[in-house]
C-alpha cells in the first residue's frame, strides 16, 4: 500500500515524515517530487574497488546546465532533506528525466525507516542531455511498515550514510567485512 497525498500531508503533520523544503506543488498523488541539487560528482578512478575508499570529484552544476556523458557514473544529490521515521520511502525517477535517457539510481531506490538526509543520486545517460539543477529529478513515494521498527537507520552503529549533506556521497561498500 502507498500513502496518498492525503496521508503522506498528516504524516508531515505528524513528524513522521520531514521534506524540507516542502512545497505543496509538488506532492502528487501519491508520491513528493524531488529536484536535482547544486552538486555533481565523479569517481576519480576509471576503475573502481569495492574494499578500498574510492574518491570523488565534487563540482556544481553550472547555470547554463551541465551535460552528461554516455558510460559515465555520476553522483548528485536532492535538493531536498527528508526524514522519514515511520514509513519506508521508495525514490523513482520521473517519467519525464526517463524519457530524457536518464537514469538517476542504479540500485539503491529504497530507503530505511530511520533515513534522515539528502538521497545521493547514482545517474547515468544513454545519450548526451543537458541537466539543471532544481530540475525535476524524482519521486518520493512511501509504504507503511507492518509491525514495529527496532532497528532505525538513524540509530545503527554501523549506518555509513548517516552524516548531514548538501553534496552527493560516495560508495562506503569499503567499510564493510567481506
Amino acid at each position: 500500500m502507498i500513502l496518498s497525498d492525503k496521508r503522506i500531508l498528516e504524516e508531515i503533520g505528524k513528524g513522521s515524515i520531514v521534506i524540507e523544503p516542502f512545497v505543496r506543488e509538488h506532492l502528487g498523488s501519491n508520491s513528493y517530487d524531488v529536484h536535482l541539487g547544486r552538486y555533481l560528482a565523479v569517481y576519480e578512478d576509471k576503475e573502481l574497488d569495492a574494499r578500498r575508499h574510492n574518491k570523488i570529484r565534487h563540482f556544481e552544476i553550472p547555470e547554463e546546465g551541465y551535460v552528461l556523458q554516455p558510460g559515465v557514473l555520476y553522483l548528485g544529490v536532492t535538493q531536498e532533506y527528508t526524514e522519514t521515521h515511520k514509513h519506508v520511502p521508495f525514490l523513482e525517477g520521473k517519467s519525464s528525466t526517463g524519457r530524457l535517457g536518464i537514469d538517476i539510481h542504479a540500485t539503491a531506490g529504497k530507503g530505511d525507516v530511520g533515513f534522515c538526509n539528502t538521497w545521493t543520486l547514482e545517474i547515468s545517460c544513454v545519450h548526451p542531455v543537458r541537466i539543471y539543477e532544481g530540475m525535476p529529478i524524482g519521486q518520493l513515494i512511501y509504504f507503511p511498515v507492518d509491525g514495529e521498527v527496532e532497528n532505525l537507520y538513524n540509530k545503527k552503529q554501523n549506518a555509513k550514510y548517516t552524516e548531514r549533506t548538501i553534496r552527493p556521497v560516495e560508495s562506503m561498500m569499503w567499510r564493510n567485512e567481506f
